[in-house]
């Protein structure tokens, strides 16, 4: 009766999903904390004000709470800072430079794919390729 729906849920790319947005979820948690409990405070030490009372009341009795707003950028440019200094370099510092693909040509000096036998600019043939 439930076959199929196990079969579904069984399968490797449900589960794998699964732990993904778990994780995600998780680190997503981390750096929310990081962000509010210590970035944040230490805006307030280089002078940067908490915006949260900031706004304006319309004559019709609506308020524009453009305070919360600004605190709500300043956040997300903090997420975002954080997870490119702390996940996205080092990460890219772990890769290392990527493979070549290109090498100079004998004759020009030009850029031509490791694999090409005869330089597409002066036409010299390459030797080693």
């Amino acid at each position: 009766m439930f076959t199929g729906f196990r079969d579904f849920v069984m399968r490797g790319n449900v589960i794998d999903l699964a732990v993904a947005l778990v994780i995600g979820l998780a680190f997503a948690a981390l750096i929310n904390s990081f962000v509010a409990y210590i970035l944040t405070p230490l805006l307030g030490l280089v002078g940067v004000p908490d915006f949260a009372e900031l706004s304006t009341t319309l004559p019709s009795g609506a308020v524009i709470a453009w305070g919360l707003f600004l605190n709500a950028l300043i956040v997300f440019l903090l997420v975002a800072a954080a997870i490119y200094f702390f996940v996205v370099v080092p990460m890219n510092r772990l890769k290392g430079p990527g493979e070549v693909a290109t090498k100079a040509c004998t004759e020009c000096t030009s850029e031509i794919p490791l694999a090409a036998r005869r330089c597409p600019m002066c036409t010299a043939p390459q030797t080693g390729g």
